[in-house]
């Protein structure tokens, strides 16, 4: 049998985030006999690679420098002149310059996925970063974008044509993140911290200043304050590590309701904590496509979120879940306040949640899609090169 084609996947770092779940998921999914895979982390990799659950994926660790790095681009070209791959998947705009030492190694196939945006540019406006894309925009035969709202953006505002543009939604495993038998599952949290009758508010990701976790924070302090009775049972989990740990951790000690909430920082048991909560909240400034989201509707759990970038394709308002303006405490509050009020409201949102997980967001659909843009790339001839 002849050798399968070699797929180069091109990140800023191989840890614990939603871009890198997503091409986890796509590995561990993928056929081993249809395509081959390497993946080329310009800073490095963690841990986190054990997650893949096959032993024929190649790690490449860069080792970029902070700040201006030139000698990256020496390093990048020569890791693909040595692995010769078919195609090579960058994804996002921090990697987005590999398809430039791409190109110079060779590769003719050359894919680009845009997965979300970073907090100090959150609606892609910023002008240097506009102009860095309009000029690689050549040298990439196919982008991948994980909403319709990124699609729209590049159309719009980058002009890329529409059949150079291909959107896929993330998959989720609806076996892995499922509803309890029964019962809320217990949460692994100190003793006496949820009882059969609290309502758990949860949170899983990143506790980066995009996420704003200040924002859920700030929610579940002023729900508390309007709904005093709401003190015995009413919790906040926040699930994941980040740089805005520590704020968090303030600002609810202020409040006097660090006692109401558990941080346990990041966890390789999400699923079975997914399980043990009865409301998914998500605050964040902007997003691609949210992972999490998708876990918490396969997982049966209502999900309040922001509007912002993919959120209302995935959250029906008023059947699977409630959207409100981002950075918006009060209205969070707000929605929040309805399912701690009605908890007829929150199985009937729970059931449809899980239902639209299973029906529009398979972990089969999403590889299917994959492949037809890889096998896609192989049967044509790429796009002519840059001068």
């Amino acid at each position: 049998m002849s050798t399968p084609p070699l797929i180069a996947h091109v990140i800023f770092r191989l840890d614990i985030g939603g871009l890198e779940n997503g091409l986890v998921n796509l590995l561990n999914h993928m056929p081993r006999e249809r395509y081959r895979h390497a993946i080329v982390c310009l800073t490095e990799y963690t841990d986190f690679h054990k997650r893949l659950r096959r032993d024929d994926v190649s790690l490449h660790a860069l080792h970029k420098r902070a700040g201006k790095d030139a000698g990256l681009y020496l390093r990048l070209w020569q890791c693909l002149r040595t692995l010769a791959p078919d195609i090579v998947h960058t994804r996002n705009l921090t990697t987005l310059e590999a398809q430039l030492p791409a190109a110079c190694a060779g590769v003719r196939h050359r894919v680009h996925g845009e997965h979300g945006w970073d907090l100090d540019d959150l609606h892609g406006t910023r002008r240097r970063y506009r102009l860095l894309r309009r000029a690689l925009s050549p040298l990439v035969s196919q982008y991948i974008t994980v909403s319709r709202d990124l699609r729209t953006w590049l159309e719009r505002e980058l002009a890329v044509p529409a059949a150079r543009i291909t959107q896929i939604y993330n998959g989720v495993d609806t076996t892995v993140f499922r509803p309890p038998n029964g019962a809320r599952e217990a949460l692994p949290a100190p003793p006496g911290f949820a009882g059969s009758d609290t309502v758990v508010l949860g949170s899983v990701g990143r506790v980066t200043g995009i996420k704003d976790p200040l924002g859920f924070a700030r929610a579940f302090v002023e729900l508390l304050a309007s709904e005093p009775e709401a003190r015995a049972r009413l919790r906040l989990v926040l699930v994941g590590d980040g740089p805005e740990l520590a704020g968090v951790q303030s600002l609810l000690a202020q409040a006097g309701a660090a006692d109401l909430a558990w941080l346990p920082g990041a966890r390789a048991d999400v699923a079975a904590l997914m399980r043990a909560m009865d409301v998914f909240v998500l605050s964040s400034l902007n997003e691609g496509i949210s992972n999490t989201i998708l876990e918490a509707m396969a997982s049966g759990l209502p999900v309040v979120a922001t509007q912002v970038g993919g959120n209302a394709e995935l959250v029906r308002e008023g059947e699977t879940g409630v959207l409100v303006p981002p950075g918006d405490p009060a209205a969070l509050a707000a929605a929040l306040r309805r399912y701690l009020r009605d908890p007829d409201l929150r199985r009937a949102h729970a059931r449809a949640a899980r239902e639209r997980a299973v029906a529009s967001f398979s972990m089969e659909a999403m590889v299917r899609a994959y492949l037809g843009v890889y096998d896609h790339q192989l049967r044509r001839p790429a796009l002519a090169r840059a001068a």
